[in-house]
């Protein structure tokens, strides 16, 4: 342990893989140099639930998982390189990355190599140990520092390399702590990576957070053409309320999704965002595209499943197909920018979220395992 046992907090433990999260007395390292501690007000839950459950990696278990932390500045280690931070600021919390390989040092740090061992499976703190800044009231290291910052409690130990102050009044935090991953994922690879024209037509599947942030993106880019796809009417509803134009539910269909988007843009479709990871409707949506078109992965397709692509159509269509992590983005520059579009009416994820007290676990992952996040 570093130190003394310096500070007693609650987090949400899960103590092995499907097992439960428990609200859980632990104890925090005091800070290193360069690390910055946070009292969390929000945070949002998505990845969390899937690793817990054993669809993504973690370094070990027991573990405090989280990984869209919001919430005030309550400590700063001398030497965070930001010296604008002050105790009292309000910061968002986003991923982690290595700052060292080209893809960080052009500032894309969603594309750096080394995303799920600095994410999922160590702890920020460099060096042989390695070692978690948080403790089990027995002693035992608890896996922490998940995407370097482990929000799912009520202090945490971060790296200032996931740390991002913000500029928000009070009333409205409770809506802005998914602009740490979920947020910046969807919009970050409209508006940096795919950059449509005006003109494009415009395809998003799956009206999740990420989906419903691409369209918002979109919007806010000033396409006319944004087609929404999802099989819950309530989810298309509400990205009709944020900026699609065309909303299509693919449950309603008799045919495939390349046929039912055709059946709207005849030709095909310029960009197209993938934020379901479903292998087939990947498979169908690289027909939907049209000549030059490109498609864009962000949902992660389960790891035994290929995709089954027409190399021929490609080359002959020029089409494209690439891999997004985290919007290829700079949460520093990305969240700030995304921020002020919130105030000006650009980018309404207030119609969006729903917030649920910190009580109610169960209940928050009961309704995102049932489609009603």
């Amino acid at each position: 342990m570093d130190g003394i046992k310096a500070r007693r907090t609650k987090a949400y433990v899960v103590d092995h893989v499907g097992g439960p999260f428990e609200l859980t007395e632990v104890f925090l390292d005091k800070l290193r140099d360069d690390e910055v501690l946070v009292e969390l007000l929000y945070t949002g839950l998505w990845q969390d639930i899937v690793v817990k459950d054993g669809g993504m990696p973690v370094g070990g278990f027991p573990a405090v998982l989280g990984h869209e932390g919001l919430g005030i500045v309550r400590e700063v280690g001398p030497a965070v390189a930001d010296k604008s931070l002050q105790l009292g600021d309000t910061v968002i919390l986003s991923f982690h990355s290595c700052r060292r390989c080209s893809w960080c040092q052009q500032g894309q740090y969603g594309g750096c190599p080394h995303m799920t061992e600095t994410n999922f499976i160590n702890t920020a703190r460099q060096g042989v140990a390695n070692e978690s800044p948080i403790s089990l009231a027995d002693g035992r290291r608890v896996h922490g520092q998940f995407f370097g910052q482990s929000s799912l409690s009520k202090l945490t130990v971060a790296t200032e390399k996931s740390v991002v102050k913000i500029d928000a009044q009070p009333a409205d935090l409770a809506v802005l702590a998914p602009l740490a991953c979920g947020y910046l994922t969807g919009a970050s690879t409209v508006l940096s990576v795919l950059q449509p024209k005006k003109t494009d037509k415009v395809a998003v599947l799956g009206m999740g957070a990420v989906g419903l942030a691409a369209v918002m993106a979109a919007k806010a880019r000033g396409v006319v053409d944004i087609l929404a796809v999802d099989i819950v009417d309530e989810k298309l509803r509400i990205a009709a309320e944020v900026g699609a134009s065309h909303t299509l539910n693919t449950s309603d269909l008799n045919t495939g999704l390349n046929e039912g988007i055709r059946r709207i843009f005849a030709t095909g479709v310029d960009k197209i965002v993938d934020a379901t990871g479903v292998v087939p409707v990947i498979n169908d949506a690289v027909k939907a595209l049209g000549h030059g078109g490109t498609l864009a992965l962000v949902g992660v397709p389960p790891p035994n499943k290929t995709l089954q692509i027409d190399a021929l159509d490609m080359l002959l269509s020029c089409k494209k197909i690439m891999g997004v992590i985290e919007g290829l983005s700079s949460p520093q520059q990305a969240i700030p920018e995304l921020t002020k579009l919130y105030y000006e009416g650009k980018f309404p994820i207030d119609k969006v979220a729903t917030v649920y007290p910190a009580e109610d676990m169960s209940r928050a992952i009961d309704d995102f395992k049932n489609g009603r996040d």
